[in-house]
């Protein structure tokens, strides 16, 4: 006689497969209490309340479920989670806050910019101030900058993530960071 499973111990992969074939809420149920946490954590920087940041993780399971089935298994399901979870949150915040956010930085970066956009730049912000200015700047560059400086993803894992190329990532990233580093100094 065959033992039933113990689903707590199916890897990511298995887990999805099973949810998705039989649309099993109890299954479904196991995946959100790996990653509801790693995913509150997300939305809560893009959010401006805890109360903002569980309604966006339900928001983003309850699409999750829906979704589940364009997962193609060739990325970790972590890494496609975290992209699933960071492209929900910068369209809520695009769609809710953008426009609101460009009123307060209505300065661009002149192409002849000599900003220093190290990482030690970054690294030496102050927190504060730092978190006012992702705020202020696009979603887009808010999420590749968190996907690096917070998730610490390689360039590779956010190419894969993104569905970009790598050189692409780091042009990005290179844009992101002089863009912050540029609110950053204009803060007071």
């Amino acid at each position: 006689m065959k033992q039933p499973d113990n689903i707590s111990l199916l890897s990511d992969n298995e887990l999805i497969q099973r949810i998705v074939q039989s649309n099993d809420t109890h299954l479904f149920a196991v995946l959100y209490d790996r990653y509801s946490s790693v995913v509150y954590n997300k939305c809560y920087g893009f959010a401006s309340s805890k109360e903002e940041a569980q309604d966006l993780t339900h928001d983003i399971f309850i699409k999750l479920f829906i979704k589940l089935r364009t997962f193609k298994g060739t990325a970790k399901f972590s890494t496609w989670l975290y992209s699933f979870t960071y492209n929900f949150c910068v369209n809520y915040v695009t769609r809710n806050n953008y426009k609101k956010n460009e009123k307060n930085f209505e300065g661009e970066i002149p192409d002849d910019t000599d900003l220093d956009s190290s990482d030690e730049t970054i690294f030496s912000m102050k927190s504060e101030k730092l978190k006012k200015a992702l705020e202020m700047i696009d979603p887009n560059e808010k999420m590749i900058l968190l996907l690096k400086y917070q998730d610490d993803f390689s360039i590779k894992e956010i190419q894969e993530a993104m569905d970009i190329g790598g050189s692409a990532v780091k042009m990005r990233l290179k844009r992101a960071k002089e863009k912050l580093i540029s609110v950053y100094k204009n803060l007071k």
